[in-house]
């Protein structure tokens, strides 16, 4: 058996309606509402993944100063051999270092297999990663029959000031599936 709230009573048929409207005001406010969530922003989400593909001109054309262009000062940095390292100078010098030695003469392509605003300032964007032409690395890092090293690259943005910065890059080897 239905029984009305104790705010509604039926002897009082206006305070009904007044409680009726008030309700159903509130649930629309409630459905309308933002979820925690914040919304992509198309403007930010374009802004990514210009980033993105200026890294991928900059690593194609060896340079690992234009490479690290976006990069914010204190930058945390994982290379794919579990090196860790701290600064925008130690990325450059890194980026410069391995794209003039086993890297020298290598293409990359990024596929953006996700970008997630954790707030309109921050965003995570996962990177589905390749580099081509790889004839040689260093000991820890087989290179496949085909040239082509792949990795998993997550890199973390946050937004100062109106400019994208990444203040995290983390970059896993992706190992050959074994056949079953």
């Amino acid at each position: 058996m239905y029984s009305q709230p104790s705010f509604v009573h039926a002897s009082h048929p206006r305070r009904a309606k007044v409680s009726r409207a008030l309700f159903c005001t509130l649930l629309a406010a409630i459905s309308l509402a933002p979820s925690g969530a914040p919304a992509q922003d198309t403007d930010s989400e374009a802004a990514i993944r210009s980033i993105i593909a200026e890294q991928v001109a900059a690593w194609d054309a060896g340079d690992g100063t234009r490479y690290a262009k976006h990069v914010a000062p204190d930058v945390s940095f994982t290379n794919l051999f579990g090196m860790v390292m701290y600064g925008a100078p130690a990325f450059v010098a890194r980026h410069n270092q391995i794209l003039s030695t086993f890297y020298k003469g290598t293409t990359k392509k990024h596929a953006v297999r996700r970008i997630r605003f954790v707030t309109p300032d921050v965003a995570i964007v996962d990177i589905d990663n390749e580099v081509h032409g790889v004839k040689m690395m260093p000991a820890g890092i087989i290179v496949p029959a085909d040239g082509v090293v792949k990795t998993q690259l997550m890199e973390v943005l946050a937004r100062r000031d109106g400019q994208w910065w990444i203040e995290a890059y983390h970059n896993v080897d992706v190992k050959p599936s074994g056949k079953p």
